[in-house]
C-alpha cells in the first residue's frame, strides 16, 4: 500500500533508482521492527515518512562521506546521470532543478514532502518531530530559499517567462 509513495520520496531525495529501491527495503523492515513503537496518535503514513526521511538523510550523509573519502584517495570522482535524473532534468525546467540542488538534504525533504507527497503541515511536523507551526517554517524558508535561486538563475540565463510549470506548485 505504501511502497510507491514511499519509493517516489525516496527516488526524488537520493537520485538514483537502485538507492531508492535499497532504502525502501530498508525502511519496511525498520517499521516492521518498530511497529510495537509505533503510536496512534499520528497517521500510520507520518510514521512511515518519518522513517524514510531519517534513512535517506543517512544514506546522504554516508554518500557525502564516501565521495569526500574517493576524492581524497583519487582525486575527482565522475558521476553519471542515472535514467530517472535525465527524466526529472526533462520534466523539471533548469532554474528549479538549480534551485533544488543548492538545498540542504533537509530542506529538499521538506519540499519534496509538502509539494510533491502533498503532505500537511501537520504530518510534516509528525514527521521532522516538530509541532505543524515548525513545519511550516521550515517549508516557507526552503521555498524562499529557492525562489531566490530560481530569480537569480533566470536573471543570469534570460530565461522564458513561459517555462514555469514546476515553480508555480512551489
Amino acid at each position: 500500500m505504501y511502497q510507491q509513495a514511499m519509493y517516489r520520496y525516496c527516488l526524488r531525495l537520493l537520485g538514483h533508482r537502485q538507492d531508492a529501491e535499497d532504502a525502501v527495503q530498508d525502511i519496511f523492515v525498520k517499521a516492521f521492527e518498530a511497529i510495537p513503537r509505533y503510536r496512534y496518535t499520528t497517521g500510520f503514513s507520518s510514521w512511515l515518512y518519518a522513517i524514510a526521511h531519517r534513512h535517506c538523510l543517512n544514506q546522504l550523509r554516508n554518500r557525502n562521506r564516501q565521495t569526500r573519502l574517493l576524492q581524497r584517495l583519487f582525486g575527482s570522482v565522475p558521476s553519471a546521470e542515472s535514467p530517472e535524473q535525465a527524466m526529472d532534468s526533462k520534466l523539471f525546467s533548469p532554474p528549479l532543478m538549480s534551485a533544488m540542488a543548492a538545498l540542504s538534504p533537509e530542506e529538499r525533504s521538506v519540499i519534496i514532502l509538502r509539494v510533491f507527497e502533498e503532505r500537511t503541515y501537520e504530518e510534516l511536523g509528525a514527521i521532522l518531530g516538530c509541532k505543524p507551526e515548525a513545519a511550516k517554517k521550515r517549508f516557507n524558508r526552503a521555498r524562499m530559499k529557492v525562489q531566490r535561486k530560481w530569480d537569480k538563475r533566470r536573471e543570469e540565463s534570460g530565461w522564458n517567462e513561459n517555462d514555469q510549470s514546476m515553480h508555480a506548485k512551489i
